[in-house]
């Protein structure tokens, strides 16, 4: 039997590096999102269980809540509602950041055609985010 060559193996072991990197970000990620979510329905779930909502009339979200550069201020100050808001940004953020890693790993590997197509997506993505105009 052949013994696979020294830069096969090489290859792979950057490879496995990569993945490994990738799947510890994306768990970092969700445990740092779990932790904002948890963080923010403590501080807001006490008050919204006092309040008694009108359902006859209809109030729209406050405009702090309309950005992402609200809802961080907002959850810098404290605010449960938007921390529980930056949570979601989050969860949001995470599959963005797995592609945009993903763009450095191909061309760290010198594969351009998977560059062009992940660059794509995440064009795509970031497109949808942005209200897709």
């Amino acid at each position: 039997m052949a013994r696979p060559a020294t830069s096969d193996i090489t290859a792979a072991r950057e490879e496995h590096a990569i993945e490994l990197f990738i799947g510890n970000l994306l768990r970092v990620c969700v445990i740092v999102t779990v932790a904002v979510v948890l963080l923010g329905a403590i501080l807001y779930l006490p008050a919204a269980y006092l309040t008694h909502p009108s359902y006859h009339t209809f109030l729209g979200e406050p405009s702090a809540f309309r950005s992402v550069g609200g809802i961080i201020g907002a959850a810098i100050l404290g605010d449960g509602k938007a921390i529980l808001q930056a949570g979601m940004l989050l969860l949001i953020l995470t599959p963005i950041l797995r592609v945009a890693v993903s763009v450095v790993a191909f061309l760290y590997e010198k594969d351009y055609l998977y560059v062009a197509l992940t660059l794509i997506v995440l064009g795509l993505l970031l497109f949808s985010l942005s209200g897709g105009a």
